[in-house]
């Protein structure tokens, strides 16, 4: 049983013990429309009680909010059921101080956040039930806030960044007084958890309307609150014989256009950040012949993104591979003129298809040229992953063995090994002992030499 199946068999159960119950939200919106909604909810006159009465096994993950998740125990699908409700204040504008079940499903609907997200469909015949006009505005192409669009954003402040993430989402404009609601107060936004922010943002820029999604957010005033880092970037002048497309804003823009929905969280942020350390390091044109310059701008951006991860509550792994997204962008230069051993290092870095799509991206985005990307794609698809990560031949063990005392060199004589390995100089371990035992040799005649 599937999410719909199972969604669809809440109803009936709800209906058959005299209640109502209805899909609602994203759901409907994205039938409507189409597509293969992410998950189902419903909705219902029934008590909490009520829902957990009549659904063995079901889970309390909000019953002072009146929601109950149902699961189905063969498949594992899962249901959210929500009783319908009025919200109550909404002081810290984010949940409500208080909530009053309502009797109706109109009363429910109308607490929610866009009419596209305002609709009802009973399963019985796929009749949609719309209170709030969703269906007129899902014809239309528009993103409009339920009711006064300043109440809706005033008891959820996060409803601003997600009228930018539907309408990017969509390629939806949003409403006037929507657009101007958030316009007014995008500093609101501060009230908003740091979670809870990045989630958002992430999913603006992995759902396929990342371009447009910052544009909006640019546009109304959020971007300078969330990102201000990023808002910096516009006005930042470039060389053009590198960067004809424009400023850093514009570049980054264009990268963001070419993410695709389901892009990984990491390489969307590497994208929007590899260039975070520009505006900091920005450097006019000096004397004759000179041009504008961003001397160190890999570093500080590393840093900058690192600093702009953590203040968002990244995972600490998260964090390391933005920022090595970051770090390593500009190390595709190099790529011709590195050592085998370098190159092979260079690869076999964790997440390294994220490493080339981000440099593919970059260069689309830039001057167009795609010689690096090219070159390595090719070496990547050319080289059998043990020559790019060989077995180890020598350990710790056999340089003890061949009497050399533990210390510094150990790591040295491995490391030297292995550096052999990757150039093709080693391949076996008779050849790997004979290397590490001239160098156990050449440390010892050091260290008698030095005594």
């Amino acid at each position: 049983m599937d999410a719909r199946q199972l969604a669809d068999r809440i109803c009936a159960v709800l209906r058959d013990a005299g209640h109502q119950a209805y899909l609602v939200g994203g759901c409907v919106r994205d039938i409507e429309l189409g597509r293969q909604p992410k998950d189902f909810d419903v909705a219902t006159d029934a008590r909490p009680e009520r829902v957990q009465e009549l659904f063995a096994g079901s889970v309390d993950v909000g019953a002072a909010f009146g929601v109950i998740l149902v699961i189905d125990a063969e498949s594992g699908a899962k249901v959210e059921v929500a009783t319908f409700r009025s919200d109550l204040g909404y002081s810290d504008g984010r949940r409500p101080d208080a909530v009053e079940f309502a009797k109706t499903a109109e009363e429910d609907v109308r607490r929610r956040d866009f009419t596209i997200n305002g609709l009802l469909r009973d399963p019985r015949d796929g009749r949609v039930i719309d209170y709030v006009g969703g269906l007129a505005d899902l014809r239309a192409g528009i993103i409009r806030a339920i009711g006064d669009p300043v109440e809706r954003f005033r008891e959820d402040k996060l409803r601003m960044l997600r009228a930018a993430r539907f309408a990017a989402r969509f390629d939806y404009k949003i409403d006037e007084a929507t657009f101007a609601a958030i316009r007014e107060h995008p500093e609101e936004i501060a009230a908003v958890s740091a979670e809870r922010v990045r989630d958002e943002l992430t999913r603006i820029l992995t759902e396929g309307g990342a371009r447009r999604g910052f544009e909006l957010l640019e546009e109304c005033g959020l971007l300078e609150q969330v990102l201000p880092e990023v808002a910096r970037m516009r006005g930042v002048e470039q060389p053009p014989e590198f960067h004809p497309e424009g400023d850093v804003w514009k570049h980054t823009l264009l990268l963001l256009g070419m993410l695709p929905a389901g892009a990984s969280a990491t390489l969307a942020w590497g994208a929007l950040l590899h260039d975070v350390g520009k505006p900091p390091t920005f450097a006019p044109p000096s004397g004759p012949g000179g041009r504008i310059r961003f001397d160190g701008h890999v570093e500080v951006g590393t840093s900058m993104a690192k600093e702009i991860a953590r203040r968002l509550r990244f995972s600490g792994e998260e964090t390391d591979q933005v920022a090595m997204l970051v770090a390593q962008h500009l190390r595709f230069i190099d790529v011709f003129e590195m050592r085998t051993a370098t190159l092979k290092r260079f690869v076999r870095q964790p997440h390294f298809e994220e490493h080339m799509a981000l440099h593919r991206m970059d260069c689309l985005a830039s001057h167009g040229k795609l010689d690096a990307y090219e070159f390595v794609r090719k070496f990547v698809e050319e080289t059998p992953p043990e020559a790019v990560r060989p077995p180890r031949l020598v350990t710790g063990d056999d340089l003890k063995s061949l009497g050399l005392p533990p210390g510094p060199a150990y790591r040295q004589i491995i490391e030297a090994v292995e550096e052999a390995q990757l150039e093709g100089r080693l391949s076996t371990r008779e050849q790997a002992l004979q290397f590490a035992r001239e160098r156990c040799e050449a440390s010892q005649r050091l260290a008698v030499g030095d005594a």
